[in-house]
Protein backbone atom coordinates (compact mmCIF):
# COMPACT_ATOMS: atom_id res chain seq x y z
CA UNK A 1 0.00 0.00 0.00
CA UNK A 2 3.13 2.72 0.94
CA UNK A 3 4.60 1.63 -2.38
CA UNK A 4 0.82 2.13 -4.14
CA UNK A 5 0.58 5.99 -2.55
CA UNK A 6 4.46 6.59 -2.77
CA UNK A 7 4.31 5.67 -6.78
CA UNK A 8 0.64 7.66 -7.03
CA UNK A 9 2.56 10.88 -5.24
CA UNK A 10 5.38 10.74 -7.90
CA UNK A 11 3.18 10.52 -10.66
CA UNK A 12 1.16 13.23 -9.54
CA UNK A 13 4.77 15.68 -8.50
CA UNK A 14 5.70 14.95 -12.22
CA UNK A 15 2.27 15.71 -13.72
CA UNK A 16 2.18 19.10 -11.98
CA UNK A 17 5.98 19.42 -13.03
CA UNK A 18 4.77 18.62 -16.70
CA UNK A 19 1.93 21.35 -16.81
CA UNK A 20 4.23 23.91 -14.98
CA UNK A 21 6.75 23.15 -17.82
CA UNK A 22 4.33 24.13 -20.51
CA UNK A 23 3.41 20.35 -21.70
CA UNK A 24 0.62 19.17 -22.38
CA UNK A 25 -1.55 21.03 -19.62
CA UNK A 26 -0.15 24.19 -20.64
CA UNK A 27 -2.50 27.21 -22.37
CA UNK A 28 -2.97 25.38 -25.98
CA UNK A 29 -3.09 29.06 -27.50
CA UNK A 30 -0.56 30.77 -29.56
CA UNK A 31 1.10 33.97 -28.77
CA UNK A 32 0.77 35.95 -25.55
CA UNK A 33 3.06 36.16 -22.78
CA UNK A 34 4.23 32.77 -22.22
CA UNK A 35 2.14 32.30 -18.86
CA UNK A 36 -0.58 31.15 -20.42
CA UNK A 37 -3.54 33.72 -20.01
CA UNK A 38 -3.90 35.50 -23.43
CA UNK A 39 -4.50 39.15 -23.65
CA UNK A 40 -8.03 40.49 -24.42
CA UNK A 41 -9.02 42.70 -27.08
CA UNK A 42 -9.55 45.22 -23.98
CA UNK A 43 -6.29 44.61 -22.37
CA UNK A 44 -4.69 45.06 -25.67
CA UNK A 45 -6.64 48.61 -25.86
CA UNK A 46 -5.60 49.45 -22.50
CA UNK A 47 -1.78 49.05 -23.24
CA UNK A 48 -2.13 50.83 -26.84
CA UNK A 49 -4.45 54.13 -24.77
CA UNK A 50 -1.65 54.31 -21.92
CA UNK A 51 0.51 54.58 -24.72
CA UNK A 52 -0.76 57.06 -26.89
CA UNK A 53 -1.47 59.17 -23.88
CA UNK A 54 2.39 59.03 -23.75
CA UNK A 55 2.84 60.12 -27.02
CA UNK A 56 0.20 63.20 -26.96
CA UNK A 57 1.92 64.41 -23.91
CA UNK A 58 5.39 64.55 -26.16
CA UNK A 59 3.13 66.01 -28.67
CA UNK A 60 3.21 63.59 -31.15
CA UNK A 61 -0.83 63.58 -31.78
CA UNK A 62 -0.93 61.73 -35.68
CA UNK A 63 1.13 58.97 -33.80
CA UNK A 64 -1.52 59.18 -30.50
CA UNK A 65 -4.55 59.26 -32.84
CA UNK A 66 -3.33 56.31 -34.39
CA UNK A 67 -3.07 54.39 -31.39
CA UNK A 68 -6.26 55.57 -30.55
CA UNK A 69 -7.86 54.56 -33.43
CA UNK A 70 -6.79 51.32 -32.94
CA UNK A 71 -7.75 51.22 -29.13
CA UNK A 72 -10.97 52.10 -30.24
CA UNK A 73 -11.41 49.06 -32.66
CA UNK A 74 -10.60 46.49 -29.80
CA UNK A 75 -12.89 47.81 -27.83
CA UNK A 76 -15.75 47.89 -30.27
CA UNK A 77 -15.02 44.02 -30.34
CA UNK A 78 -14.42 44.06 -26.77
CA UNK A 79 -17.82 45.59 -26.15
CA UNK A 80 -19.76 43.06 -29.01
CA UNK A 81 -18.06 39.90 -26.97
CA UNK A 82 -18.97 41.17 -23.91
CA UNK A 83 -21.48 43.85 -23.53
CA UNK A 84 -22.21 46.32 -20.65
CA UNK A 85 -19.39 46.60 -18.91
CA UNK A 86 -18.48 49.94 -17.27
CA UNK A 87 -14.92 50.02 -17.74
CA UNK A 88 -15.10 49.33 -21.63
CA UNK A 89 -17.57 52.18 -21.87
CA UNK A 90 -15.57 54.45 -20.27
CA UNK A 91 -12.64 53.66 -22.59
CA UNK A 92 -14.98 53.61 -25.51
CA UNK A 93 -16.25 57.17 -24.60
CA UNK A 94 -12.47 58.25 -23.72
CA UNK A 95 -11.06 56.85 -27.45
CA UNK A 96 -14.08 57.91 -29.00
CA UNK A 97 -14.04 61.78 -28.01
CA UNK A 98 -10.10 61.96 -28.60
CA UNK A 99 -10.76 61.08 -32.02
CA UNK A 100 -13.12 63.87 -32.31
CA UNK A 101 -16.49 62.48 -32.15
CA UNK A 102 -18.20 63.81 -28.77
CA UNK A 103 -21.74 63.05 -29.52
CA UNK A 104 -20.90 59.07 -29.61
CA UNK A 105 -18.36 59.33 -27.01
CA UNK A 106 -21.28 61.20 -24.98
CA UNK A 107 -23.71 58.21 -25.43
CA UNK A 108 -20.66 55.69 -24.46
CA UNK A 109 -20.17 57.57 -21.16
CA UNK A 110 -23.67 57.81 -20.52
CA UNK A 111 -24.52 54.16 -21.13
CA UNK A 112 -21.28 53.26 -18.91
CA UNK A 113 -22.67 55.93 -15.72
CA UNK A 114 -26.43 54.13 -16.35
CA UNK A 115 -24.81 50.88 -15.45
CA UNK A 116 -22.41 52.16 -12.54
CA UNK A 117 -23.32 56.13 -11.40
CA UNK A 118 -20.24 56.72 -9.26
CA UNK A 119 -17.59 54.98 -11.78
CA UNK A 120 -14.38 57.95 -11.77
CA UNK A 121 -12.97 57.19 -15.19
CA UNK A 122 -16.16 57.82 -16.77
CA UNK A 123 -17.53 60.89 -14.32
CA UNK A 124 -14.02 62.56 -14.88
CA UNK A 125 -14.00 62.21 -19.00
CA UNK A 126 -17.64 62.78 -19.08
CA UNK A 127 -16.98 66.17 -17.18
CA UNK A 128 -13.91 66.80 -19.53
CA UNK A 129 -16.19 66.41 -22.94
CA UNK A 130 -18.06 68.68 -20.88
CA UNK A 131 -15.73 71.58 -20.38
CA UNK A 132 -14.81 71.10 -24.57
CA UNK A 133 -17.91 71.60 -25.62
CA UNK A 134 -18.56 74.78 -23.60
CA UNK A 135 -21.33 73.07 -20.66
CA UNK A 136 -19.31 74.17 -17.63
CA UNK A 137 -22.62 73.65 -15.75
CA UNK A 138 -23.19 69.78 -16.73
CA UNK A 139 -18.93 69.21 -16.17
CA UNK A 140 -19.20 70.81 -12.48
CA UNK A 141 -22.03 67.99 -11.57
CA UNK A 142 -19.59 65.38 -12.61
CA UNK A 143 -17.21 67.19 -10.75
CA UNK A 144 -19.78 67.25 -7.45
CA UNK A 145 -19.88 63.35 -8.33
CA UNK A 146 -16.32 62.96 -7.69
CA UNK A 147 -15.71 65.51 -4.34
CA UNK A 148 -15.54 62.96 -1.77
CA UNK A 149 -13.56 60.37 -3.78
CA UNK A 150 -10.26 61.55 -2.37
CA UNK A 151 -8.71 60.98 -5.98
CA UNK A 152 -6.69 62.37 -8.63
CA UNK A 153 -9.30 62.48 -11.00
CA UNK A 154 -11.10 65.02 -8.77
CA UNK A 155 -8.43 67.31 -8.91
CA UNK A 156 -7.81 66.82 -12.78
CA UNK A 157 -10.96 67.73 -13.47
CA UNK A 158 -11.04 70.60 -11.20
CA UNK A 159 -8.21 71.95 -12.97
CA UNK A 160 -9.52 71.56 -15.98
CA UNK A 161 -12.90 73.61 -15.20
CA UNK A 162 -10.71 76.20 -13.64
CA UNK A 163 -9.13 76.45 -16.88
CA UNK A 164 -5.63 75.71 -15.99
CA UNK A 165 -5.23 72.30 -17.90
CA UNK A 166 -7.11 72.25 -20.93
CA UNK A 167 -7.13 68.97 -23.60
CA UNK A 168 -6.22 69.97 -26.74
CA UNK A 169 -8.60 67.82 -28.28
Amino acid sequence: MKKFILILFLSFVGLEHSFAAGGSGGSGGSGGDGGGKQKTSYDNAVTLIKSAKKLEKKDKIDKALKKYQKAQKLLVKSNKKKPNQPDTLNYLGFTTRKLGDYNTAEKYYLEGLALKPNHIGINEYLGELYVATNRHNLAVERLEILKGCNCKEYEELKAIIAGEKVSKY
